[in-house]
C-alpha cells in the first residue's frame, strides 16, 4: 500500500520539487500551500508522514507541529521539518516540539527522500515489534506492542523517535550508547544529522518522563545510558 506524504510549504516550486522526487520513489503525495489548509484536511485523512516548512504565513510550521503533537489522533504521525540554513534555534525548537527530523534549505531532493524512507522505516520497525516483551525499568514501563510508555501507571506521549531512543537505551541497561550508535539505530546508512539532534531528543524525552527521566544518564564525552534506581 502506497504511503501518503503531506508536503506543507508556501513555496510552490519547492512543493513541486519535493512531490516529483517522492512520487518517483513510490510515494503518494498531497501538497498544501499553508498549514491551516493542511490541518483542516486531517479530518478527512491522515498522512503517513508530514514534511512541514517552518517559515509560512499564518500558522507557521512550529505551531502546526505543536497542534499535531497535542492531538491524540495525530500525535504519532512522523514530522520532518524544513528550515532555512542557519536557523538553528528554529530547528531545536522543532525537535523539542516532537519533530522526528529536520532538513535545511537548500536541500538535495535525494537527501530528503532518504530521510523520509528512514523515518518511515523506523516507524515500521516499531510497529512490527509486537512480539517484544514489555520492559520495566524502575518506574518506567515500555510496551512495544502498544507503542506505549507509562511512568507509575501514567501514560506518557512520546514521538516515534523518542520511543525508539528509549527502547535502544532500555535494550541493555547500564550499557553506554554513543551518539553515533544511537544515530545508527535510528537512521542507519542514511543518517546525515548531527549529534546535537540526539541531545535534543533525549532532553525532551527526559522532560516527558518527569522524575523518571533522571534514570537516563549523560556520560560526558561518551554517550547515554539508562540505569535502574
Amino acid at each position: 500500500m502506497e504511503k501518503i506524504i503531506a508536503v506543507v510549504d508556501d513555496e510552490e516550486d519547492i512543493r513541486e520539487l519535493v512531490a516529483i522526487n517522492l512520487k518517483k520513489a513510490g510515494f503518494k503525495v498531497k501538497e498544501f500551500p499553508d498549514a491551516d489548509v493542511f490541518l483542516k484536511s486531517l479530518s478527512k485523512y491522515a498522512p503517513d508522514l508530514v514534511i512541514l516548512d517552518i517559515m509560512m504565513p499564518g500558522t507557521d510550521g512550529i505551531e502546526a507541529c505543536k497542534k499535531l503533537r497535542k492531538d491524540a489522533r495525530y500525535s504519532n504521525i512522523p514530522v520532518i521539518m524544513l528550515t532555512a540554513r542557519g536557523e538553528e534555534a528554529d530547528r531545536i525548537v522543532g525537535l523539542e516540539l516532537g519533530a522526528d527530523d529536520y532538513v535545511t534549505k537548500p536541500f538535495s531532493p535525494g537527501e530528503l527522500t532518504a530521510r523520509v524512507k528512514a523515518v518511515l522505516r523506523r516507524n515500521r520497525a516499531t510497529e512490527e515489534s509486537e512480539t517484544a516483551e514489555t520492559v520495566k525499568i524502575g518506574d518506567i514501563v515500555i510496551d512495544p506492542e502498544r507503542h506505549e510508555v507509562k511512568v507509575r501507571s501514567k501514560k506518557i506521549e512520546l514521538t516515534a523517535t523518542e520511543f525508539k531512543i528509549l527502547e535502544i537505551l532500555a535494550s541493555k541497561k547500564e550499557r553506554v550508547f554513543s551518539r553515533e550508535q544511537i544515530l545508527d539505530n535510528l537512521w542507519g546508512n542514511e543518517k546525515t544529522v548531527v549529534d546535537r539532534t540526539i541531545d535534543v531528543h533525549i532532553k525532551h524525552l527526559r522532560e516527558k518522563l518527569g522524575a523518571a527521566g533522571k534514570m537516563i544518564i549523560n556520560m560526558r564525552g561518551v554517550g547515554y545510558k539508562i540505569i535502574e534506581k
